[in-house]
């Protein structure tokens, strides 16, 4: 028998958050209503299960991400970059960048994130204390973003500004703030693409010079989609990374004989990465819309109702991850977590997040001889989950 007309609120996905609340709040659902309705936002749908989570991300014919592809919807400029976009529409972006993005590319990269990994952490922790989001967290993926896209001089400046000013409006919910720096990148990514078509790069070698030479139907792409697609990846990989710092001082602050362990043996931060990633995904998840009705665990959700695919707790359903809760350096199925989500709008950028957290972790590690948090933690809202403020207390090595 299934429901066709939710007459109420399973969950509440705005009750303020702390460290730890909303992992319990997905428990509680998985066990009771894995399949849960929500008022806020419009009205949505949560998928809490991990089985039907991947469901979702493999039909993509019944579930399209071109109406909307986050819970709350978010547009305020009106463009819809190729995130938007369901295969094949989406497929030439992907294959442009795709190469560049390899883990043996990625690769190559490590030591110049290492070394702004080095910069960033220098100065914080010889003062003894810092929020690790702002000033390490935030700046880090900036600066390699800057130096994988080949910005030149004056861009990278001026991405250091926007891209922490446009994470810290999301994170606050300032509207205004949010658009007026989601234009800033948007003619940020004009004048890339002016640069590049005035001095043609190597494509094989730069992001933006590679979506330019990219093909479809034997046409270059749409100048507006490439511009929504440089402006998308000037920002896509840039508040995970800060939520992740955030989250892995917290847990290692919390368990010190694993800070120790990992500070003994930096072979394990790989490991280690991979589970912090599972237990505590960075984003809740993407949303899909239904083509037609379909049925999930009895319940109907109906066509073109928004459906949020929430891989946090996914990655936490005890039917998959046993003794999901609890963090374990070397699960046997680890691979299995759902952090970068799958199927085609898998996270491109997967290999290059791994590297850019598993330098922070080790460089932290290696420069620290001890630290906690020494403060109030302040959380993300939809449609991350994981903390953005997180003042911590450095022992230097």
């Amino acid at each position: 028998m299934s429901s066709r007309c939710p007459v109420h609120s399973d969950f509440d996905p705005l009750v303020p958050e702390t460290f730890d609340s909303a992992h319990a709040q997905y428990a509680e659902l998985r066990a009771r209503c894995p399949v849960a309705h929500s008022d806020a936002f419009g009205g949505f749908w949560a998928l809490t299960k991990y089985d039907d989570v991947v469901t979702a991300l493999s039909d993509v014919s019944t579930y399209v991400t071109s109406v909307q592809n986050v819970v709350p919807k978010v547009a305020f400029t009106g463009r819809r970059p190729p995130l938007h976009l369901d295969p094949p529409e989406h497929t030439p972006y992907r294959a442009a960048l795709n190469p560049l993005l390899t883990p043996e590319r990625v690769a190559r990269l490590e030591p110049v994130v290492r070394r702004f990994a080095v910069e960033l952490l220098a100065p914080m922790i010889a003062s003894g204390q810092a929020d690790i989001c702002e000033a390490f967290g935030g700046h880090l993926p900036v600066r390699v973003f800057g130096h994988w896209m080949n910005l030149p001089p004056h861009l990278e400046s001026a991405l250091a500004q926007a891209g922490p000013a446009f994470i810290r409006a999301v994170q606050s919910a300032q509207e205004n703030v949010m658009r007026d720096t989601s234009l800033a990148l948007y003619d940020m990514a004009r004048q890339l693409i002016a640069l590049r078509k005035q001095s043609k790069l190597d494509p094989d070698k730069d992001p933006t010079s590679a979506l330019l030479a990219a093909r479809k139907d034997g046409e270059p792409l749409p100048d507006e989609m490439v511009v929504g697609m440089v402006r998308q990846v000037l920002v896509v990989g840039i508040v995970a990374p800060m939520v992740m710092v955030g989250t892995m001082a917290v847990h290692l602050s919390r368990h010190l004989e694993l800070q120790q362990q990992l500070r003994n043996d930096l072979s394990l931060v790989p490991a280690a990465v991979e589970e912090f990633l599972r237990l505590y995904t960075p984003y809740r998840g993407f949303a899909r819309t239904a083509t037609h009705d379909v049925e999930f665990r009895g319940r109907t959700i109906e066509k073109d109702e928004p459906i949020a695919l929430l891989y946090a707790s996914a990655n936490r359903d005890e039917d998959v991850f046993p003794d999901a809760a609890s963090f374990q350096l070397h699960r046997p199925n680890i691979k299995e977590h759902l952090a970068f989500g799958r199927g085609p709008h898998y996270c491109a950028g997967a290999a290059l997040a791994r590297v850019e957290l598993q330098v922070a972790l080790e460089e932290l590690l290696k420069r620290t001889k001890h630290f906690e948090v020494n403060g109030p933690v302040v959380m993300t809202p939809f449609p991350e989950i994981g903390p953005w403020c997180v003042p911590v207390r450095f022992e230097a090595a």
